[in-house]
């Protein structure tokens, strides 16, 4: 690889790389660096592993910890990041008792202050997917709450000075922000983030849609409606097709919130053909803004009660407080209002 390539894929600066090339046997890395490097070489394929091995030959390298022991740690590492991937699996299908378990068994089996770099990374990860399940239950803030996880993972990041996973739990925490009503400021750092070049272009082209579902909720719809048509071109160029389907389903809300029912139920119906309706959580999500957008209209209002209870069923039965607390809200406010102005 280039050393940018290399830099990318480690996720450290390119300058490291850089110093790395020049200074050769000649450098010591950082403890938080060498395990990064641990992290590559351990998933590396089994020809450049032995190329590895053959180089450390050659120059006479030694390894300076006893093999019994360097050789337990590393189970546990490769253990601790199988249950990560697995924990991810539960967590997409809502299974949030069995996430939970994989990831606190390594959370409470060995104190932080007693691990290695590499522990110490797959304890921050642990950390964020923590954050996810108590996000998704609704718990935001406070104790046990995901801006605890967060903040404590980002922590870590940063002692690790790893910059993309300090940008992608920065962007977490935002998110946090906008659904605990924090819409403004939400909206300002979900601006920075979609121009942050720490992060991927689906996460920049994510936050630039989220941009748009802050001010929509602030009620500033026919600008957070430019800002979402923009992030749904990204997707359909990163031919990110799930994320493109989420974009016309929040700019189909913001629609509705200018009024323009006819244009918001176009939208939303290309969101439920070539959405994924695979968890719960996305027939949840999909379903209440389906039925936010009829029950906005005095002649379809009957059929979007039913809807959203419907989606509140699904949503209590799944534990997903976040979805059912705003589904009882949208519900309130159409049994209390005689609708909006609509375009027609």
């Amino acid at each position: 690889m280039s050393i940018r390539a290399f830099a990318e894929e480690l996720g450290v600066g390119v300058r490291t790389v850089a110093k790395w090339e020049k200074l050769q046997a000649a450098i010591v890395p950082r403890p938080d660096s060498q395990a990064i490097l641990d992290t590559a070489l351990s998933r590396a394929d089994a020809a450049a592993q032995q190329r590895f091995q053959l180089l450390l030959a050659e120059t006479g390298t030694v390894v300076g910890t006893p093999a019994g022991w360097a050789s337990a740690r590393l189970r546990d590492h490769e253990a601790w990041a199988d249950d990560i991937e697995r924990a991810v699996v539960y967590l997409s299908r809502q299974n949030f008792p069995a996430a939970s378990a994989l990831i606190n068994r390594w959370l409470l089996q060995i104190p932080a202050d007693r691990l290695d770099a590499r522990g110490l990374y797959l304890h921050a990860r642990s950390l964020v997917l923590a954050g996810d399940v108590q996000r998704d239950q609704g718990m935001l803030v406070g104790p046990g709450s995901a801006r605890r996880s967060y903040r404590r993972a980002l922590s870590m990041f940063v002692d690790l000075d790893i910059p993309c996973r300090i940008a992608q739990v920065s962007l977490a925490l935002t998110v946090i922000d906008e659904m605990a009503g924090d819409l403004q400021s939400a909206a300002h750092n979900y601006r920075l983030f979609s121009d942050d070049e720490r992060l991927s272009g689906r996460d920049r082209s994510r936050s630039l849609l989220w941009v748009g579902t802050a001010l929509s909720k602030a009620g500033e719809h026919e600008y957070a409606a430019q800002v979402m048509a923009e992030a749904t071109n990204a997707f359909e160029d990163l031919n990110e097709a799930e994320d493109w389907s989420v974009a016309h389903q929040k700019l189909a809300l913001a629609y509705r919130g200018v009024g323009d029912l006819d244009h918001a139920l176009r939208l939303i119906e290309t969101a439920r053909a070539g959405g994924a309706q695979d968890t719960p959580m996305q027939r949840v999500r999909l379903n209440t803004a389906y039925a936010h957008i009829l029950v906005s209209d005095r002649a379809t209002r009957d059929e979007g009660i039913a809807g959203l209870e419907e989606a509140s069923q699904l949503a209590r039965a799944c534990g997903l407080n976040h979805q059912l607390r705003s589904i009882d809200a949208i519900r309130h406010e159409a049994e209390h209002s005689g609708g909006i102005n609509v375009r027609r």
